[in-house]
């Protein structure tokens, strides 16, 4: 993921875990250089006191649920006997007591921390914990794909450059259904078809006959996004994308996202 995708999936998730379970404050961030994490989005906070803040591994609650590789919880961050307290200072600018850490675990390496707080020391309730998790678990998704994708198609245009390339392909085939003059709209459609031709791609998949709403999703999956994601971007409904990402598949013969964005791209409808 580039930096932009990383924080654009990030505060998507934090902002859904926010909304499923009334956390007060919800952060996190992905891995840096030196195996720590920076925490880059936040949602909720009333003070600056942990934004940019750097968790190292072992340190603090974040720091074991790296070291661990797994859900940690406290209920009194402040008093938490099982942790360190590097961090105590900016947990106590910002007023948390209950906090949970779910670590962001893509092929057994953790990529990033998400934390959700409570400004009150009450138990992490169960439902509170599943969405948590499940928030981490879209992150990881969106970060697998685009690993996935980066390593299943060669570049034809030369490394990172070729990479934008696609990025902005993505973002004009979601700009494209908002427009309303038909004729700047079909303008925007004719741009994305020469970036498709520009791939130099020889299709493989001949008879391949993707609708444009089908190849928005896909553009937005091979972008990283997860459905709810790629909704948000579309103006979709998430079950809407998830019908299209299935009718594209089977056109496709694919059995997963990220065969359905390799066979696109094989099939010249993706660049």
């Amino acid at each position: 993921m580039s930096d932009q995708t990383d924080s654009v999936e990030l505060r998507a998730a934090l902002l859904r875990l926010r909304r499923a379970t009334g956390l007060p404050v919800v952060f996190g961030g992905l891995l840096q250089e030196g195996l720590s994490v920076r925490i880059a989005e936040m949602s909720g906070a009333v003070t600056p006191a942990l934004h940019g803040l750097t968790v190292s591994p072992g340190s603090g609650l974040g720091g074991k649920c790296l070291a661990l590789s797994r859900p940690c919880a406290v209920t009194d961050y402040a008093s938490a006997r099982h942790i360190t307290h590097e961090y105590d200072l900016p947990v106590s600018a910002e007023g948390l007591r209950s906090v949970i850490a779910v670590p962001v675990v893509v092929r057994r390496k953790v990529r990033g921390v998400l934390y959700g707080a409570l400004r009150e020391s009450l138990p992490i309730g169960e439902r509170v914990f599943d969405a948590a998790v499940a928030a981490a678990r879209d992150v990881e998704q969106a970060l697998a794909v685009r690993d996935e994708v980066r390593h299943a198609t060669s570049a034809p245009a030369g490394g990172p450059s070729w990479e934008e390339v696609r990025q902005a392909y993505g973002e004009l085939r979601e700009l494209a259904p908002q427009v309303l003059d038909p004729a700047v709209r079909d303008r925007l459609l004719a741009v994305c078809g020469r970036l498709e031709s520009a791939s130099g791609t020889v299709p493989s998949v001949p008879g391949v006959l993707l609708t444009p709403r089908e190849t928005d999703v896909l553009a937005a999956v091979a972008s990283g996004a997860t459905n709810a994601t790629a909704a948000e971007r579309l103006g979709l409904r998430p079950e809407t994308v998830k019908g299209y990402l299935r009718s594209a598949m089977r056109k496709l013969g694919a059995h997963t996202r990220l065969e359905a964005v390799v066979a696109a791209r094989r099939a010249g409808a993706l660049p």
